[in-house]
């Protein structure tokens, strides 16, 4: 929507076997099953909710007929409990035939005919997390498999691998036998929060040449408190994680919940507008067939998507805190800003800044707008006292684009 800087990030040399996919130049998104559907495999007593070829062809066609796909929704992520129990005959995972009776070939072919792309899943170690087989003996045939069946994106996880310090190593393996398939396949890394969770440095340098994205903290849940955790977690280690973020590179704080059970529709713009100033994958976790609208508007928001997506790639992060609101920025172009005061607190309140107090420099001053709400605020210098009126929390936002617009 908007015209970008180019931001160049140097995240070190390169060897022959970094990621070299051309992928992720704006942070993905589209839709992930886990967090709503985990590991439902009982397709006899939950037919409609079961982790079965069904369910993804639906959540497609959902994605193309309700809009998503028009707004840049369009990867459709199966995630752990796809697999048969065993290897076949030749080493080779292969799709519960009851559940997968297309084969993930088929469903991959029907999710392309659909204009959308197919993420798959597995994991580093003997195990998925949910005890299915895993690629950490098989990984190069893994990876040529994936790509056989025409697969777009992986996610490779790793809860059951002990020794997380061979983290370090298997991943690379994986970028470079990814690599070698010939095919693009975006890369999604569960390593940093292993090593996080283990006590282990992070070496980000090396994830970012190896990973497209990465997730680096616990698993969100259906909470509002899970949200605020992650939220807290990115806050904290902010000064770590901008600077390898950028166009091929970006930080996963996980999937978005909005329309699931938990969050109310403050919380659910909260969470739009945070993952969107994060530079964060915008990968959904919900029952889009059954998603009510204003929970779809939220996720439809094709001005906070623009945040997201804007081709400088930087991640946003925390400048200011007033009280209980703090004050979160995204360059998004020269001279151009997206911005969320995001409440904590329970009340309504009124934050009283300059702009030029959050980063703001263009002598001339900005247009600004509340992108969640429509409203202009028109033109607004940089040493003029404003009031931003912020909804109640927990979780209350006022998200707003501000421009030059000379």
């Amino acid at each position: 929507m908007w015209a970008s800087a180019v931001l160049l990030v140097l995240l070190g040399s390169f060897g022959a076997n970094a990621l070299d996919n051309g992928l992720a130049r704006t942070p993905p998104m589209g839709w992930l099953a886990w967090e709503r559907f985990r590991c439902n495999v009982n397709c006899t007593a939950d037919p409609k909710n079961c982790v079965s070829e069904k369910l993804f062809m639906e959540m497609a066609d959902r994605l193309v007929e309700d809009g998503y796909k028009d707004a840049g929704y369009e990867y459709v992520n199966i995630d752990d409990c796809w697999m048969a129990k065993q290897r076949d005959a030749n080493n080779k995972l292969y799709a519960d035939p009851e559940r997968f009776p297309s084969g993930i070939k088929g469903l991959a072919d029907y999710i392309h005919s659909k204009g959308l792309k197919l993420g798959i899943y597995t994991a580093y170690g003997n195990f998925t997390c949910q005890g299915y087989p895993a690629s950490g003996m098989h990984l190069e045939l893994d990876a040529q498999t994936f790509a056989e069946w025409g697969v777009d994106m992986l996610k490779m996880d790793g809860c059951k691998q002990m020794d997380r310090h061979t983290m370090k190593k298997g991943y690379p393996q994986m970028t470079k036998y990814l690599n070698a398939t010939g095919r693009p396949i975006l890369f999604s890394c569960s390593w940093p929060d292993y090593e996080r969770g283990a006590g282990i440095p992070i070496n980000y340098t090396l994830v970012a040449e190896n990973c497209n994205i990465w997730r680096n903290y616990v698993d969100i849940q259906d909470s509002w408190q899970s949200v605020l955790s992650i939220i807290d977690y990115y806050a904290k280690e902010q000064d770590t994680l901008v600077p390898v973020a950028g166009p091929g590179n970006f930080n996963d704080p996980d999937m978005l919940i909005i329309g699931d059970f938990s969050l109310s529709v403050e919380q659910a713009k909260a969470q739009m507008a945070m993952w969107a100033i994060l530079a964060a994958p915008l990968l959904m976790s919900n029952d889009l067939r059954t998603i009510t609208p204003e929970y779809r508007d939220i996720l439809l928001n094709k001005d906070v998507i623009a945040i997201s997506q804007d081709n400088a790639g930087i991640m946003g992060k925390r400048v200011l805190q007033s009280g209980l609101v703090g004050i979160w920025t995204k360059q998004v172009q020269y001279e151009s800003w997206g911005v969320v005061f995001f409440n904590n607190g329970t009340t309504a309140t009124t934050v009283t800044i300059k702009l030029k107090d959050i980063g703001f420099s263009y002598i001339l001053g900005y247009d600004c707008r509340d992108i969640l709400n429509n409203v202009e605020f028109g033109h607004i210098g940089i040493d003029t006292f404003n009031d931003w009126n912020v909804p109640s929390g927990p979780g209350g936002v006022l998200m707003i684009y501000c421009y030059d617009s000379e």
